[in-house]
């Protein structure tokens, strides 16, 4: 299982690959996580949003962290795999079998669209957290609808099963109020802010981004802790232009189309709503292929 002091370094939310026709290619997720394997990454999260998580179904996460864990046999590399929904029962549930399917932790967003009260969200996380599988708080309220009051944070990550938070809101804020206050670990989840969000004390970043160019966001947050500031900055520059290339467009359809050209995936395909990019974004994306 996951601890709280394992959340540093990065890591990385996986993309995952599609045949043409839309079924998954386990073939292509194996080789994309292989790659991974001597990165120096911290960890590998299944089933997230850029893992286009509201299309997979459950007889698909069986199989993907079955080729997750045959891919990372013989490594150190934790699996994290993505649960959340804005019903807890079926959280729980979720939660429950990520514990039986080999989880080392679990991701858990703020549940979304129906805005539930401060109250409901910390009721929420007590009962996920109950369950027994380490959970990693996800935090991105312009996507769930509700920010986190400060109050609540806390409590969630007073919780025994909370081993710390993914943050992904607009700025440093969060990160600082925490870092002072010496809170369990925070991940960067907003890849713009990687470099200002360690200088704030987040202790790592789970970032979209890392799917590609994955050794220098690894150089970034080693030389960081390093305490060679300056150079972690510099390397974050150089990586900033990609960084906001691939957000340009629906988030992974840029990666996808990177990955795609790099030969690492077979096939750009997203599962509906997602569409792929646009030519002009292909053009500009194609100098970083």
């Amino acid at each position: 299982m996951l601890t709280e002091q394992q959340l540093t370094g990065v890591y990385v939310p996986l993309i995952t690959p599609f045949y043409e026709h839309g079924e998954i290619d386990l073939p292509s997720f194996h080789r994309h996580i292989c790659r991974f394997r001597d990165a120096g990454i911290q960890g590998l999260v299944i089933n997230g949003t850029t893992g286009e998580s509201p299309t997979i179904q459950a007889e698909e996460i069986e199989r993907l962290m079955a080729a997750a864990r045959t891919a990372c046999d013989g490594t150190s590399i934790p699996l994290v795999l993505g649960v959340g929904t804005n019903d807890t029962s079926s959280t729980i549930r979720n939660i429950e079998r990520a514990g039986r399917l080999g989880a080392d932790a679990v991701l858990v967003v703020v549940p979304y669209y129906s805005r539930p009260s401060q109250q409901g969200i910390i009721e929420h996380f007590r009962r996920a957290a109950e369950v027994g599988v380490p959970i990693i708080l996800y935090e991105i309220p312009h996507r769930t609808g509700v920010a986190l009051t400060l109050d609540t944070i806390r409590t969630i990550l007073d919780f025994d099963g909370v081993i710390g938070i993914k943050d992904s809101t607009a700025t440093t804020e969060l990160v600082s109020q925490l870092a002072s206050i010496d809170s369990k670990p925070v991940l960067c989840g907003e890849d713009s802010l990687i470099f200002s969000s360690l200088q704030a004390g987040a202790k790592g970043i789970l970032s979209a981004s890392a799917n590609v160019r994955t050794d220098q966001f690894v150089a970034l947050c080693q030389q960081f802790y390093e305490g060679n500031h300056e150079h972690a900055e510099q390397l974050f520059h150089e990586l900033l232009p990609l960084i906001r290339l691939l957000f340009t467009e629906s988030s992974p359809a840029p990666l996808k189309w990177m990955l795609s050209e790099q030969g690492m995936i077979q096939s750009n395909t997203l599962r509906l709503p997602l569409m792929p990019i646009s030519p002009a974004l292909e053009e500009l994306l194609s100098s970083y292929v």
